[in-house]
């Protein structure tokens, strides 16, 4: 049996000294899905003792955290969902201040620490700020993995320089990094550290490892011994056992349900009517089908019997309906269809989009006027954007997999390739393929063996928006063929053609940015992109256009040789 993510937890909290405690804390162990999805969360936070709010601040930061964090998005990596939830809440202390009566005061407002650590998989990420601390306990030495974000300006007097909800913009420390089994993390307030050394601490987690509760609260009555004049708070999180999975396990879940049969029209099958084959290759078969109990036409879409053996393949037909399912609120995606009955069988169903392929519809329409274009690139970059928003890059946008349907809205299909952060994120023995796009379609940093960012899937849009507008690559053949850096620099981009549909020279200024070979030389978002599409940008505007020779060298070539017969004509006749 595979193995799970398990830790044990010991905390204790006393307000010391102090009236009352603006310490707070907290832990969060899921069920599965989730545990696997979204991990474990542990938090500490500190109010600053010269606030009569900072309790609240406390209490505010850690039940947010907790809470909002296993609302996010699975498909968010754990960076995004933790920096966006504390981003909130970061917002809302500082706009309680700011409509205090200490809004001048930043020392008496909604202000605290925070120190939280989320283990999802087998990697840890830390946030961090404050003076709070967590250290990490490995053959009975501590060794501390945060800094202390506190200014010193004298010997007797300090404050913070970072903490949540004293500036509008949150600012916060992360670090990611592998755990082991026996890993113990040990968060505490300065009341624990600044009055109790680290030998001492990590003797009684030792010595108390079967009940850390009870080292926990030993470590902050050792603090109140020593005189400690702060709040006492002290977590402490063992990693017990982390998760394992096997290729052959993996490959058994995968595989809980049998391969379909070869369908055939007319056929009957888990409650559909197949109608025909609309597309097969050597890795699926997609039909159309009929659901017999609702009446509507699908899309079914079977794995191929040939590569029922790849684990890798497998995984990623089967993430498709997941990725479709949590973009389901984008007109411009192709939708999954409610499954109301269990399957039998492995395939997926999809909505049925009654239109055609982006490369059909340029077969048809072979000189089509800019505005048509540009409707069509804004309707897919709609599309990307959805994907974007969840941290996924789709890594195969080509003229095959975008629809149009016959009122003229575009789809974005086949999701086979498509990278999901928050998936990346968790450990598996698959070994996934970085490059899984189509070669004249795909960003030049693919080819290097890099990881492609946002931009990457800007790069195939901006490839279709050329060869709709002149039915060529901008490259021609040479993407595919520059697989080392100093090839990709000698990559020659061919200007748009003069031809009667007068298209801008900015336009092409426009084309060569997003197309440029080097992601950092590119536009960085999608909406800059669409914007200098439809505005001439300066920039291009001045710009000369290039000689005809670059431009279109078979019509300079033509016209050369006209030249030269008139000149030879001219020779003879005299």
């Amino acid at each position: 049996m595979p193995s799970q993510l398990k830790v044990s937890v010991g905390q204790y909290s006393d307000k010391g000294r102090k009236k009352i405690n603006q310490d707070f804390h907290g832990v969060s162990i899921p069920e599965e899905p989730q545990l696997t999805s979204k991990g474990i969360a542990i938090a500490l936070a500190d109010g600053i003792s010269s606030s009569n709010v900072g309790h609240v601040a406390s209490q505010a930061t850690i039940t947010g955290f907790l809470d909002d964090y296993f609302c996010t998005s699975e498909a968010w990596s754990v960076k995004k969902s933790a920096h966006q939830v504390l981003s909130a809440t970061n917002s809302w202390l500082y706009s309680q201040t700011q409509q205090g009566q200490y809004r001048f005061d930043k020392d008496r407002g909604y202000v605290c620490t925070l120190s939280a650590m989320i283990i999802k998989s087998t990697t840890a990420h830390i946030f961090h700020l404050g003076d709070t601390r967590i250290y990490r306990l490995r053959e009975n030495s501590l060794e501390k993995l945060t800094n202390d974000h506190r200014l010193w300006v004298s010997e007797e007097k300090s404050y913070l320089s970072r903490a949540m909800g004293i500036n509008a913009r949150l600012e916060i420390d992360y670090d990611s990094f592998q755990v082991d089994r026996g890993d113990t993390f040990l968060f505490v307030t300065d009341g624990i550290y600044e009055f109790v050394n680290s030998k001492f601490m990590a003797k009684v987690i030792d010595e108390h490892s079967d009940n850390l509760d009870e080292a926990a609260k030993a470590i902050v009555d050792q603090a109140y011994e020593q005189r400690s004049d702060d709040n006492l708070t002290v977590q402490i999180l063992r990693v017990d056992d982390l998760p394992t999975q096997n290729v052959e396990e993996i490959y058994q879940q995968l595989t809980e349900l049998p391969f379909p049969p070869i369908l055939e029209a007319r056929m009957e099958f888990d409650g559909y009517k197949i109608i025909r084959e609309v597309y097969a290759s050597s890795r699926s078969h997609v039909y159309l089908a009929l659901d017999i109990e609702t009446d509507t036409q699908v899309i079914m879409k079977t794995p191929s019997i040939d590569l029922q053996d790849d684990t890798s393949y497998l995984e990623r037909f089967l993430m498709e309906e997941w990725i479709a399912r949590r973009i389901n609120n984008s007109a411009n995606v192709l939708k999954p269809c409610p499954q109301t009955r269990q399957r039998k069988f492995l395939y997926i169903i999809m909505e049925y989009i009654d239109g055609q392929t982006l490369t059909q519809w340029m077969r048809d329409n072979p000189s089509p006027d800019l505005e048509t274009v540009r409707g069509i690139v804004e309707q897919i970059a709609k599309g990307l954007r959805a994907f974007h928003r969840l941290e996924m890059l789709h890594q195969d946008i080509r003229p095959e997999n975008i629809m149009i349907d016959n009122t003229g809205t575009v789809k974005i299909i086949d999701f086979g390739s498509t990278k999901v952060a928050g998936i990346v994120e968790i450990t598996s023995p698959i070994e996934r393929a970085n490059f899984l796009g189509t070669m004249q379609y795909t960003a030049p940093e693919y080819m290097l063996g890099e990881e492609g960012k946002s931009n990457a899937d800007l790069f195939s849009l901006a490839v279709i928006t050329y060869q709709m507008l002149t039915g060529k690559q901008p490259y021609g053949a040479q993407v595919a063929k520059a697989t080392t850096r100093s090839a990709q620099n000698k990559l020659k981009y061919f200007p748009l053609p003069h031809d009667d549909r007068h298209i801008p020279l900015w336009i092409d200024g426009t084309l060569k940015k997003a197309l440029h070979p080097n992601p950092f030389k590119r536009y960085s978002e999608i909406s800059e992109f669409l914007y200098d599409l439809r505005h001439p940008n300066k920039v291009f505007h001045n710009e000369t256009r290039p000689p005809l020779l670059e431009r279109d060298p078979v019509v300079f070539w033509k016209g050369i040789s006209f030249i030269l017969s008139v000149i030879i004509i001219a020779l003879v006749s005299q």
